[in-house]
């Protein structure tokens, strides 16, 4: 089973994601605080990553990054999901590393189509 981390703030995002993904038979791991997100991306070696930008202690900006630029981990998806839609905000995203960026609110079944194409797993 593919290994999915959601790191983002708001409990009711992450507990709906984790919903989605887990009935569509993924494995999800779950933090609330970039540094957490960061610890546990590292500790878990994930599939692919569902980050939020704005967030406590490091933001999704930074994780993004740091795990981009570190080989054991610059090829995992980054999905970035976050409130801030303006196209700067997608530029630093881009820069960053991320993936897809994903604005919220969002609908979840978009999310597990984008997650299904990183991972190869279209039903």
């Amino acid at each position: 089973m593919k290994k999915i981390l959601i790191v983002d703030d708001e409990q009711d995002i992450v507990e709906s994601l984790k919903f989605v993904l887990e009935n569509s038979d993924y494995t999800c791991y779950s933090a609330y605080n970039g540094e957490d997100g960061l610890k546990l991306a590292r500790e878990i070696v994930p599939d692919l990553i569902i980050l939020d930008v704005m967030m406590p202690r490091i933001n999704g900006y930074k994780i993004s990054r740091l795990l981009k630029f570190d080989s054991k981990y610059k090829n995992i998806p980054i999905l970035m999901v976050t409130a801030r839609s303006q196209e700067e905000d997608k530029l630093i995203g881009e820069e960053t590393g991320a993936d897809e960026y994903i604005t919220k609110p969002f609908d979840l079944d978009d999310v597990v189509e984008k997650v299904q194409k990183y991972l190869g797993t279209e039903k």
